[in-house]
């Protein structure tokens, strides 16, 4: 009984949490972007991953550590 619970609990939430996802804002990524060196290419680059998430093609996002 418990093991049909946690199943039918885990299959809710991948459901309710596993294909949402966020892109960015024309702001966030001017904002992002602004500490390149290359900001054309940057933007251009983020621009069309937002686009192809938007598509629902996956892509690869770097983790940039958070520098104090």
């Amino acid at each position: 009984m418990k093991l049909a619970l946690k199943i039918s609990l885990f299959l809710f939430l991948l459901h309710t949490f596993g294909y949402k996802s966020f892109s960015l804002t024309e702001y966030e990524i001017k904002k992002i972007c602004k500490k390149e060196k290359r900001q054309l290419s940057c933007r251009k680059n983020l621009k069309e991953k937002r686009s192809n998430l938007q598509k629902g093609i996956l892509i690869e996002i770097p983790v940039i550590p958070y520098k104090r």
